[in-house]
């Protein structure tokens, strides 16, 4: 359960009327479960307890976040930090599922072979399976409510001066759009913006789909916001800086002379360029973030010209969805702070590397929400039909609100219902959700049923859900309610790891001698019969992926702590494995292949191993 419920608004005083604090929210459009989001902005943001991972750098403000959007806000209002610019790019409704490739590194041994012949691996030496990062499958209404919680949750933790940029696509836009009025008033929409990015497909029955659009609202148009005209306008060309006078050297500017009321001779000056218009041609293709996994990562020349137009130096950016963590890249090189906020691993582990790379400092933060996340929620959620005995996915007769069906002797079908881990709305068990099951979920059941299950993370009020169910289901139906954090305990597995510790005069060596992943082998053994039916069928040969006796090339990154042996991660020394085997040490590149070990100069106390997948395990070392 939450350590408490944080407002969304500022708190009254005594005799101060709060209905002017709701009047932009009471929902202009009207669908499913609109008065369940607006109880949800009476109660308040979740707060849990934040478990600080790692520290990077001395005293750092910018901070990396795993957890869920309205979490995290509810983190930075209870320490009352506030946020000049927030830029997000959430899940489109587009209905698509997103894979990242996990690539096996070459086995150090193979490795050095290669590297002695003087021969290099290509891109068809490369041995790699996908993985389902997350899934943008949503219904509209859901997909809406959610939305409007979480900026709901933004508005509460910008500054009176702050903006805020939504980047959608035509999927739901223009629904979008609506909710944004509804949050932060359509008074105070600055620009609907076009990113247009004319490359890719050609197809037959439409127009190619070649932009997105990206809403920049203010808190408060009539305040001060921050808006750089000369940081983003496009220059001048010859024709046009030919019509002005002289160029003032200290004030790296354009003027002409004039006279002013006084008939004094003055200088005008001019702007340095012609505004920046609302379309914006920035090629999809100029993402710099090659072969960081992230399918969906946005231009860092996107984020370069929101950030520099709408903040200042030493301002605070934050990205709630931060992905491959482009934003907080860009914010960092244009000298401002960072918040990344994801609730994938992945992502974590990505935006960590790269800024670690970049000499960024920051602090590394794990929300503790009571769940036992695998790498996300989507990847969780598919983990979750493997641990429910005899558990049947997508029941012919079962509703979509049923996740899918068991069968015994004793219940017979047993419809089961599991919370949406990807929708936050769906956590806490309420009363509300107990009125749909009794009186609209079991009466469409269309076989006789005994018995449905309810997993729930949490619960409002336990006894008075269960009075609830004594007094209002008439239908017969057993109702159990079952914890799923207990569920949720089994789904994450650690590796098994074998080191050896050499002591040198002047360094301590870890060489990792095995490395033992169940869980990738198993994910690779599927892979391979998945692929050898398919070569079947079309008589095409298929290699398999085969791992060698010591499991050394399923291993991504490794670091050691000479700092302390519990609590946050002090990198004392760290190497990232490149899919070719060259390393990147304490984040400088080299064109050196990693040999097996990892070496630092004092003591180790502990060893850190994230396998290709993402997944993290943690060996103390004696």
């Amino acid at each position: 359960m939450p350590i408490k419920y944080i407002p969304y608004f500022p708190e009254t005083v005594d005799g101060q009327a709060i209905l002017d604090n709701f009047v932009r929210n009471r929902r202009f459009l009207s669908y499913r479960d609109n008065q369940q989001v607006f109880e949800h902005i009476q109660r308040g943001m979740p707060y849990y307890e934040l478990k600080e991972q790692e520290i990077v750098g001395i005293n750092p403000d910018n901070l990396i976040i795993r957890g869920e959007c309205i979490s995290a806000c509810a983190y930075l209002k209870e320490q009352n930090i506030k946020v000049d610019l927030v830029y997000i790019d959430p899940p489109f409704a587009s209905g698509a599922d997103y894979a990242k490739k996990v690539f096996l590194r070459p086995n150090p041994k193979i490795a050095q072979a290669i590297q002695a012949a003087e021969t290099e691996l290509n891109n068809q030496d490369l041995k790699a399976f996908e993985e389902k990062m997350y899934g943008d499958i949503w219904q509209k209404e859901d997909y809406l409510n959610w939305l409007f919680e979480n900026l709901m949750a933004i508005k509460s933790i910008l500054s009176d001066t702050g903006s805020i940029f939504l980047h959608l696509d035509w999927h739901i836009s223009h629904y979008a759009k609506i909710l944004m009025d509804e949050v932060f008033g359509e008074e105070n929409l600055v620009n609907e913006i076009i990113w247009w990015y004319p490359s890719g497909s050609d197809p037959s029955k439409n127009f190619n789909r070649k932009h997105d659009n990206i809403f920049w609202y203010t808190k408060n148009k009539d305040s001060d916001y921050t808006f750089n005209f000369n940081d983003v306008a496009i220059p001048y060309n010859d024709a046009q800086t030919a019509r002005f006078s002289e160029w003032d050297k200290e004030k790296q500017n354009w003027f002409y002379w004039n006279k002013n009321p006084r008939g004094e001779r003055v200088k005008t000056f001019k702007k340095l360029g012609i505004g920046e218009y609302d379309v914006w041609n920035i090629g999809i293709d100029a993402t710099g973030n090659k072969n960081i996994g992230y399918a969906t990562s946005k231009p860092p020349k996107l984020l370069e010209r929101i950030i520099k137009a709408a903040s200042n130096k030493d301002m605070l950016i934050a990205d709630f969805f931060g992905g491959s963590g482009i934003t907080a890249k860009v914010a960092h090189d244009l000298g401002r702070k960072f918040i990344h906020t994801d609730v994938g691993l992945n992502s974590i582990q990505i935006v960590r590397d790269r800024l670690k790379n970049q000499k960024a400092q920051f602090k590394v933060l794990d929300i503790q929400d009571g769940l036992s996340l695998f790498r996300n929620p989507q990847q969780t959620m598919d983990k979750l039909s493997q641990l429910i005995p005899g558990l049947q996915k997508k029941m012919k007769g079962l509703g979509k609100f049923w996740y899918g069906n068991i069968t015994n002797s004793k219940d017979g079908n047993v419809p089961v219902y599991i919370p949406n881990l990807i929708n936050s709305q769906e956590k806490t068990f309420h009363l509300q959700l107990l009125h749909q099951i009794i009186h609209q979920e079991i009466p469409l059941l269309k076989s006789p049923i005994k018995k449905v299950i309810a997993y729930y993370v949490d619960i409002e009020n336990r006894q008075e859900i269960d009075n609830y169910i004594k007094k209002n289901n008439l239908s017969g139906v057993e109702i159990e309610l079952l914890d799923l954090k207990n569920l949720l305990h089994h789904v994450v597995f650690e590796d098994i790891i074998v080191e050896n510790v050499l002591a040198f005069a002047d360094e301590y060596t870890v060489e990792i001698v095995s490395f033992l992943s169940d869980r990738l082998t198993q994910k690779i053994e599927e892979f391979n019969q998945k692929k050898i039916l398919q070569s079947n069928k079309n008589e095409k040969r298929f290699n398999p992926l085969n791992i060698s006796e010591s499991g050394l090339e399923l291993i991504e990154y490794i670091t050691l702590d000479c700092h302390n042996q519990e609590g946050s991660w002090h990198s004392s020394s760290e190497i990232k494995i490149d899919r070719n085997g060259f390393i990147t040490l304490n984040g400088e590149k080299t064109k050196q292949l990693w040999d097996g070990k990892i070496a630092v100069k004092q003591k180790p106390l502990r060893l850190k191993i994230r396998n290709i997948a993402g997944d993290e395990t943690i060996k103390k070392l004696l």
